[in-house]
């Protein structure tokens, strides 16, 4: 059997669910802007059906797919160079959900850390919603519905990736064909794991207890600059080296934010600030995150002022998504052996 030669095609998303943070930008919206150029074709979706698998508010996740949009295009996500939609104007993804499901093994579903993580264990994990336990072959069903190629994504969701290959190789070895490509995640670059700003061992989080410890991408300049000055480090100024900083969660917290937004690597950035005060690297890193990330802020307050601007480009990114998607899953069921008139 020949192997069949794939389109280079992005796919990526994020879930509209408690606002955007530096986190979502570092380790995703950034990316996926270098991503935009003849190299790939990029395919960029707001996954409101994955938000769903916890209880949303059904005014709030109206409001928080179109701020999610709205961060999306204020950080240079041109919906001209990329396809940019939510997932539920697509229903194919269900669609091919569906037969991913039936795909799928329970005991790949058993392994997937994130469900533990997020549902609990013993009764707790019992009241989670099935969408929340079959989550990960709807993000297959995201991903191979464009026949995408590479997808970048974090540590944390490196799993689900290799899930979608495994998905996939299933697939395409039960029907005798080559059909879905295994795609390739892309997990590089300083920034991929934004840490808590008060708590160097915890992921940024959108539902932290304090608004301190994290760095909205709504918030302005001086509420920008306030919480990194107020960030937590330790007593002992930046080493000489990065390899210093291995036991000390805060400072390479601060020192990957840094390196993150200004296209540098942390061991550039030690270079530059070798044995520096936290006085002196925390003014300088306030004064580049409000450089980069208040322009954003800005422009996503404009766009949020005239959300049928937003839904309408949204709208016209899921006309373009279908154009790929439709024929991908037509040509699916035909080799599942699904009828159709």
């Amino acid at each position: 059997m020949t192997a069949t030669k794939f389109t280079p095609r992005v796919f990526s998303g994020i879930k509209p669910s408690g606002g955007l943070t530096l986190g979502n930008y570092l380790g995703a919206i950034k990316r996926w802007v270098d991503m935009q150029g003849p190299s790939f074709e990029t395919v960029y979706c707001v996954v409101d059906l994955h938000a769903i698998t916890v209880w949303q508010d059904p005014k709030d996740l109206r409001d928080g797919t179109r701020e999610v949009a709205a961060g999306m295009l204020a950080s240079g996500i041109d919906p001209e160079k990329s396809i940019l939609f939510n997932q539920s104007q697509v229903p194919e993804h269900a669609e091919l959900a569906w037969i991913f499901n039936c795909v799928a093994r329970v005991g790949w579903m058993n392994r997937m850390t994130q469900f533990k993580d997020k549902a609990g264990s013993g009764k707790d994990a019992e009241k989670a919603s099935l969408g929340l336990y079959a989550y990960p072959s709807l993000m297959a069903a995201d991903i191979l519905l464009y026949h995408a190629t590479h997808v970048p994504v974090g540590e944390d969701q490196k799993q689900h990736v290799e899930l979608t290959r495994d998905i996939a190789a299933k697939f395409n070895h039960d029907f005798g064909v080559d059909f879905f490509p295994l795609a390739t995640p892309v997990i590089e670059g300083p920034g991929m794991r934004v840490m808590n700003l008060r708590d160097g061992s915890k992921k940024m989080s959108k539902s932290g207890e304090s608004d301190m410890e994290r760095i909205n991408m709504t918030d302005d300049a001086d509420t920008i600059s306030k919480k990194f000055k107020k960030a937590k480090t330790d007593p002992e100024p930046l080493p000489e080296t990065v390899e210093g900083l291995s036991s000390r969660p805060e400072a390479k917290n601060l020192v990957d934010i840094y390196a993150a937004l200004s296209n540098m690597t942390a061991e550039q950035v030690i270079a530059q600030y070798p044995g520096a005060g936290w006085g002196t690297f925390k003014p300088a890193l306030a004064d580049l995150a409000v450089d980069k990330l208040a322009p954003i802020s800005t422009e996503m307050k404009r766009l949020m002022a005239d959300k049928a601007e937003i839904d309408r480009l949204l709208a016209r990114g899921a006309e373009r998504a279908r154009e790929i998607a439709t024929p991908i899953l037509r040509q699916t069921y035909d080799i599942v052996g699904l009828l159709r008139s």
